[in-house]
């Protein structure tokens, strides 16, 4: 049972790493390629390395020359703790280029509205990218550097990588025109917050302090309806002197509206304190 239940969650976990990296690939292949928007990374890397090798390489063998070069160097220098969903990450994503290079060949953006092309090439991977890092996985690329930095240095990897996705960026002015160097600039600012607010909405709980009289019909309704857990301490009103009891419990956002309403109807002079909270750790949460 114990088996079968660690199998389910595995597939579970690998078919989220495909639909992530998926994701990331569609915003790649059709929207950051054709336009040339160099938005750091590997994938940055390589537009601007077939730019300069010239049309016979494409960017999506760039992208897979390079990915497949830092897995080998990932496992070589950090070893059996690399990770085989990085790994599983890295060779999904260039696999899917090369495949939709071959089954969807394209000769330039698929519209006449950069803007339009910029956002669906900044959001997809964004989308993709929180759901990866939001259960440890990653597309490979410079995250195995990241690894690589962590493990021999005491650099700031986030600063580091950010600041070298910027020359790449930087150097889209000047191996492309202007335009493309000004998206490719906004397409990073974007970039560097909003994979950071995806996961913490993906992740988002509500945290409710609940201060009354008789915890007793709350605290069932949260174990039996909700089948949640909370925490009961006791306290005193300041202003009235009396005895009071606060209950403290973490659940989902609708979970959250239903004992709202219960505790409206059942003891509506209970006071509540709900707070948005999105880093959780323990059980029935984050292991």
């Amino acid at each position: 049972m114990e088996l079968k239940k660690k199998l389910v969650d595995n597939l579970k976990e690998y078919l989220l790493i495909s639909a992530g990296v998926e994701l990331v690939v569609l915003g790649v292949y059709f929207f950051k390629f054709p336009n040339n928007f160099s938005i750091g990374g590997v994938t940055g890397l390589a537009i601007l390395l077939s730019s300069l090798l010239g049309p016979k390489i494409s960017t999506s063998t760039v992208v897979f020359v390079i990915n497949m070069i830092l897995l080998v160097v990932g496992y070589l220098v950090i070893g059996r703790s690399f990770g085989n969903k990085t790994a599983y990450g890295s060779i999904l994503m260039s696999a899917s280029l090369s495949l939709l290079e071959y089954l969807f060949p394209l000769k330039g953006p698929l519209t006449s509205e950069p803007m339009l092309e910029l956002a669906f090439a900044v959001l997809l991977p964004a989308v993709g990218a929180a759901i990866l890092f939001n259960i440890g996985a990653s597309t490979g690329g410079t995250d195995v550097v990241a690894m690589i930095l962590k493990k021999y240095s005491n650099i700031d990897i986030g600063r580091s990588l950010f600041i070298t996705d910027l020359f790449l960026t930087l150097a889209s002015f000047l191996i492309f025109d202007i335009t493309t160097g000004l998206l490719s600039l906004l397409g990073l600012l974007v970039k560097s917050t909003m994979v950071d607010t995806i996961i913490e909405n993906l992740n988002l709980h509500k945290y409710l302090t609940i201060i009354c009289k008789d915890p007793k019909p709350i605290s069932e309704f949260i174990l039996n309806t909700l089948h949640r857990s909370a925490t009961i301490s006791d306290a005193k009103g300041a202003f009235s002197n009396q005895e009071k009891k606060i209950i403290f419990a973490v659940m989902n956002r609708s979970q959250a509206v239903q004992l709202r309403r219960f505790i409206k109807e059942t003891e509506p002079d209970a006071f509540i304190l709900i707070t948005n909270t999105s880093e959780i750790v323990g059980r029935g949460f984050r292991a």
